[in-house]
């Protein structure tokens, strides 16, 4: 399996490019802000053909170069319902404006092709297997996508911002809900093996082993504990 991973724009966003090899079809996972110029190189470099782009959320840290990748490879774009809006109204998601030299950077809107997800469904795409699980706290639309193992090779889990190595994302912007955030953890990443690769919307990649020893959220929620917020590990993302 290939996975080529790079941080995009202003916010340090994980774009990642999934492909069974070099020279095959690939999935694109959350092309964000400035990312078309590092999707394309990455294409180039590893011959890869795109014919998907999937979204782990709405946030437009995540999404902005959506429109400009599916139009260069007329592809469809894949996006939890109670996101999709925000593709067209990046501003509404933040609750405030984003600013307008940086709104001048991007295409808003949606491409002209969009399936929507649904909790537990499973996508195969470009000789891929993607199962989804809806996961709300940091928006009310979060998904996460997992991939199962493979041979030699362990389970792979993009996470989105829902969980980062020693972190969550935040849950203070519009649809987010700190006890969204906790349940998803639990329902969503407890149940994995501790062997599984997380490879999140944010910062370096990490295992749900590692995390389940020393993230202070997972562990307040494989305790059982209340919805407090623990004083350690700082929320990232927009």
């Amino acid at each position: 399996m290939l996975i080529a991973g790079f941080p995009a724009g202003a916010w340090g966003t994980n774009c990642y490019l999934v492909a069974p090899a070099a020279g095959e079809e690939c999935v694109i996972i959350d092309p964000g802000h400035q990312a078309a110029q590092g999707v394309e190189e990455t294409l180039a470099k590893h011959r890869l053909k795109p014919v998907a782009v999937v979204l782990t959320h709405g946030h437009i840290d995540h999404v902005a170069s959506v429109v400009p990748v599916c139009g260069a490879h007329d592809v469809p774009a894949y996006i939890h319902p109670e996101d999709r809006y925000m593709m067209s109204d990046p501003e509404k998601a933040l609750g405030r404006s984003i600013g307008m030299p940086l709104l001048g950077e991007l295409t808003v809107g949606e491409p002209d092709d969009v399936h929507e997800l649904a909790d537990g469904s499973r996508l195969n795409l470009a000789g891929l297997e993607l199962t989804v699980a809806h996961a709300p706290g940091h928006t009310k639309g979060s998904v996460t996508f997992r991939m199962p193992e493979q041979a030699d090779i362990p389970p792979v889990f993009f996470s989105g911002d829902l969980l980062f190595a020693g972190s969550i994302g935040r849950t203070d912007l519009p649809g987010g809900s700190h006890a969204d955030i906790l349940e998803s953890l639990a329902r969503v990443c407890l149940p994995l093996d501790d062997s599984t690769v997380v490879l999140s919307g944010h910062g370096p990649q990490t295992s749900i082993g590692r995390e389940r020893a020393t993230n202070p959220y997972l562990r307040q929620v494989a305790a059982g504990l209340g919805s407090g917020t623990p004083t350690a590990a700082p929320r990232r993302g927009m």
